[in-house]
């Protein structure tokens, strides 16, 4: 088991021996406040994109549901005409090769996986670069008639003058013990969602009173709030190749399958699957973790069920094995239990309203001759 995953597990449990690190948190504390500072007065300087720049992030580690999120609000953006981009560091890239444009064609270990899935999910105009500036100018030169950015993470570059902060929160996980790394989870004190547009990640009747203190959005009509919603499951083998596609049996509730996921909160994913009727054994693995095909191999006897962001690294990685051996009985069974589920995004009315004011006060316009954009 690696650090990463023992951590997480730690701060899953709130486990008693994180508080011997306290005073490790408590520096990093006063640096994050002494650099946002910085930003803040003028001591560091900050670059101001030429059209607005909205970001999306949260305050801790791990997933959130942020990429299903822009994956939601670009598609919802392209529809009413609004011409929008995407910029990310490109977490997994090879950063000697950034800034970079992506592709519905580029590969995960060059831009990233979370980049790939946007731009084949939308077909968005996207850039990735650790330095943010240099990404938002490649993505410029590509794509000049974009009228707004959206900043997949970033919230704690502040490097980066921004005009929107969504903050998304998940309310399975909440706050934790609410302590600042490593004792806890968070990048960031909870006093850093004042002033930003807080989204409530939420499950079903989930009980967030344990932070409707930290929200002005508090009251039911006013607050901001998503969640994700569980497609049919997809055979990973029909993304390699259309051709030769036949009817596979589709995992059915009550059937046991391997859930393998290497994102930033695993558990949700095997929640998910749980709640559709599988018996799940789950396989956690770190956060943008790089599978082999001997690890998948392990997982025999019954389907495999992986995100859409492990997809896109999977997938790719088939690709390659394709493309340097003949294909073998074991590489085919394997491709045989082989099973995506994908998740959307579904916003609030109340996100989309609020949306829709901010862009309105940024003078970003809809253009109402115009249904969608071109899509991947």
């Amino acid at each position: 088991m690696s650090i990463e995953t023992t951590v997480t597990r730690a701060w899953q449990r709130k486990a008693l021996w994180l508080w011997l690190l306290l005073p490790i948190s408590w520096l990093y504390g006063l640096i994050t406040m002494l650099r946002r500072h910085a930003y803040k007065t003028g001591l560091l300087s900050s670059y101001r994109a030429p059209v607005p720049v909205m970001v999306i992030g949260n305050i801790s580690v791990g997933g959130s549901g942020k990429t299903p999120l822009i994956i939601a609000l670009v598609n919802h953006l392209q529809k009413r005409g609004i011409k929008v981009g995407v910029i990310s560091r490109g977490y997994g890239g090879d950063t000697t090769q950034m800034p970079a444009l992506v592709s519905t064609t580029s590969r995960p270990h060059a831009v990233g996986d979370e980049p790939c899935l946007i731009v084949q999910m939308t077909g968005a105009a996207m850039a990735v670069c650790p330095n943010r500036q240099q990404a938002i100018t490649t993505l410029l030169n590509a794509a000049p008639d974009v009228q707004l950015i959206i900043a997949d993470d970033g919230l704690q570059h502040y490097a980066l003058k921004r005009d929107i902060e969504w903050i998304v929160v998940d309310a399975a996980r909440g706050f934790g013990n609410r302590q600042l790394l490593p004792t806890g989870f968070l990048r960031e004190p909870m006093s850093r969602l004042k002033g930003a547009s807080v989204i409530y990640h939420d499950k079903p009747k989930t009980d967030l009173s344990h932070y409707h203190e930290n929200s002005k959005n508090s009251h039911p009509s006013e607050r901001l709030s998503m969640h994700l919603q569980a497609d049919r499951l997809q055979h990973l083998g029909d993304l390699i190749s259309s051709e030769n596609q036949i009817n596979r049996a589709v995992p059915t509730s009550g059937s046991q399958v391997h859930a393998v996921s290497g994102i930033g909160y695993p558990q949700r994913f095997f929640d998910t699957l749980e709640s559709l009727g599988f018996d799940v054994v789950g396989h956690p693995y770190p956060d943008h973790y790089d599978f082999s095909l001997a690890e998948l191999l392990q997982h025999s006897d019954y389907p495999i069920v992986v995100t859409t962001k492990d997809a896109v690294k999977i997938k790719a990685l088939l690709l390659d094995y394709t493309a340097e051996q003949a294909s073998s009985d074991e590489y085919a069974e394997l491709i045989s239990r082989l099973w995506v589920l994908p998740v959307t995004a579904v916003l609030s009315d109340n996100c989309y309203n609020h949306l829709n004011q901010q862009l309105k006060a940024l003078g970003v316009e809809a253009n109402l001759d115009v249904s969608t954009q071109t899509l991947s």
